[in-house]
C-alpha cells in the first residue's frame, strides 16, 4: 500500500513514543480483514439513519485501541466524523454523561480537522443552510439582515425535533450565529464553548442568548441528538465514538461503578429505540470486564444486552453480533507487524536498501523473539515495546549511521523503568485475563 511521506513521519513518530497511531494503519493491520465486511454493513446502516452499538473485548495487547482507531480511521474515509473518549474514575467519569459529552467535542475529528473538530462543523453546518437559504431564491446573499433572518428560520425547521428534547441547543446555536454576524467574536465563542458542555461560561452571554445553567447528565444526551442533526446536515454520514478503557469502572467505588453501569446501559437502550439516528458507539474492554464479577454481569440487565456465547471455536465467531472478540497476539502476528513497519520506515527513507538489507526479515524475527523472551515469552503484551525498539533503537540507527549493524552494535534490554504499571504486572501474572486496563 502506498503511504504518503508525511503520513510515514505521523506513524513512525508515534511508534517512537511507543503510542498508537491516530492514522495510517491500514498499513500495518494484521488480523483485521474478518471484520471489514461487517464493519462496512453496519457503518452503512448508520449512514442511512439507523444507531449501532458495538462492544470490542481482548486480553492486554490483543489491540483493542488499534482496533478502535482503525474503525474509526475507516469511517472517515467514508465521511463520518469519529471521537474516541478516554474513560476514567477522575478525568472522565462515565455515569456523568456531560463530561463524556465535553470529551467527546474536544475530541471531535474529521478528515480536515483530526482533532477539535466542533468549530468547523458548525461553520460548515451554517454554510449549508446559507446556500439552502439562497437556493430559494427569495432572498439575496447581499442582504446580510435577511440571509440571517432566512438561514434563523432553517435553523428553527431543521433542529425543530430536537428543540423539544434541548431547546437550548437551538437557542445557543441562534445566538452563536446572531453574535457571529454582528461580530462579537468574544460573546461568539462563550456560546461555542456553552454548546460544547465545557463549564463556567460568562452569565452575560448566556443572559443575553436566553439560556441558563450548564449542561447536566440528561442534557448531554439531548445535545448528542443536536450534534447528530447538525452532521447529518452538513453532510456528514454520522458519527462514531469510541469509549475506550470501559474496563477501569472495575476499579470504581461501588455506588460509582452501579451508576457507571447504568449510564452504559442508558446509553444502549438509547441507541437501540433509535433516539440517536447517525450514532456508531462503540466501546473496549478486557474478558473480565465483560465476564468478570466487578463488570458487567453486576447489572443484569446489560449482561443480558452484551451476551454472546464465545464458547464455539473462534474461527466462527459471528462479526455481526454486539461483542466481538480480538485473539491476543502470537509470534507470527507480531513478526508481521514488525515487517509491516520496516517496510513503512523505508518506503520514503534516502537508506532504504540498506534498511531493508541490515534490517532483513530474519533480524525482523530475532528481535521480535527477543524482546517476546524478555516479557516471559507473552507475546501479548510486546507489541508496543517491541515497535518502539525496532524504530527508535534500530532503524532510526540505521537510518542515521552507515556503519551502523543492529546484529554487531545493539543489544536488546527491557528495563521496568520504560515498561507501563501494567506491562510490568501482566510480565509477572499467571493470566492477562487479570490485567484490567489496555493502554
Amino acid at each position: 500500500m502506498e503511504i504518503s511521506p508525511q503520513r510515514r513521519l505521523d506513524i513512525i513518530d508515534a511508534l517512537r513514543r511507543g503510542t498508537v497511531p491516530r492514522a495510517g494503519l491500514d498499513t500495518f493491520a494484521v488480523g483485521v480483514d474478518r471484520w471489514q465486511a461487517a464493519l462496512d454493513e453496519e457503518l452503512q446502516r448508520v449512514r442511512s439513519g439507523a444507531g449501532v452499538f458495538k462492544a470490542v473485548r481482548g486480553q492486554y495487547g490483543s489491540g483493542k485501541t488499534f482496533v478502535a482507531r482503525w474503525i474509526e480511521e475507516r469511517a472517515r474515509r467514508q465521511g463520518f466524523a469519529t471521537a474516541e473518549v478516554q474513560i476514567s474514575e477522575t478525568e472522565t467519569p462515565l455515569h456523568k454523561l456531560e463530561t463524556v459529552y465535553r470529551r467527546l467535542i474536544e475530541r471531535l475529528a474529521t478528515t480536515d480537522v483530526p482533532e477539535g473538530a466542533f468549530r468547523s462543523v458548525i461553520e460548515r453546518w451554517f454554510y449549508v443552510l446559507e446556500e439552502d437559504a439562497l437556493a430559494a431564491g427569495d432572498v439575496s446573499e447581499h442582504d446580510t439582515a435577511a440571509l440571517l433572518a432566512r438561514t434563523s428560520k432553517l435553523l428553527e425547521e431543521r433542529l425543530a425535533e430536537i428543540t423539544r428534547h434541548a431547546p437550548m441547543f437551538a437557542t445557543a446555536l441562534r445566538g452563536y450565529r446572531e453574535a457571529a454576524a454582528r461580530g462579537d467574536a468574544a460573546r461568539a465563542e462563550s456560546l461555542l464553548a456553552w454548546l460544547g458542555g465545557q463549564p463556567n461560561v460568562a452569565a452575560s452571554a448566556k443572559r443575553e442568548a436566553g439560556i441558563k445553567g450548564d449542561l447536566d447528565h440528561f442534557g448531554a444526551l439531548g445535545f448528542l441528538q443536536g450534534l447528530l442533526a447538525v452532521l447529518r446536515d452538513a453532510g456528514f454520514s454520522g458519527l462514531v465514538v469510541v469509549l475506550d478503557e470501559v474496563e477501569t469502572l472495575q476499579r470504581m467505588r461501588g455506588d460509582v461503578r452501579e451508576r457507571a453501569l447504568n449510564a452504559l446501559r442508558q446509553l444502549i437502550d438509547e441507541v437501540d429505540s433509535g433516539r440517536f439516528p447517525g450514532l456508531y458507539l462503540l466501546i473496549t474492554g478486557t474478558p473480565a470486564f465483560f465476564d468478570g464479577p466487578q463488570g458487567v454481569q453486576r447489572l443484569p440487565p446489560l449482561a443480558q444486552r452484551l451476551h454472546v456465547d464465545f464458547t464455539t471455536d473462534a474461527r466462527f465467531d459471528n462479526p455481526r453480533a454486539v461483542q466481538i472478540r480480538l485473539a491476543a497476539f502470537d509470534q507470527s502476528r507480531l513478526e508481521e507487524v514488525g515487517r509491516r513497519i520496516r517496510d513503512v520506515y523505508a518506503s520514503h527513507a534516502p537508506s532504504r536498501e540498506r534498511l531493508l538489507g541490515v534490517a532483513d526479515d530474519a533480524y525482523v524475527r530475532d528481535l521480535a523473539q527477543g524482546v517476546a523472551g524478555r516479557l516471559g515469552g507473552k507475546v501479548g503484551i510486546a507489541p508496543r515495546i517491541f515497535l518502539k525498539k525496532l524504530v527508535a533503537d534500530v532503524l532510526d540507527r540505521v537510518d542515521q549511521f552507515p556503519d551502523f549493524d543492529p546484529r554487531r552494535d545493539y543489544a536488546l534490554t527491557v528495563a521496568e523503568t520504560e515498561m507501563t504499571a501494567v506491562e510490568r504486572a501482566a510480565s509477572g501474572a499467571a493470566s492477562v485475563d487479570d490485567i484490567a486496563l489496555d493502554l
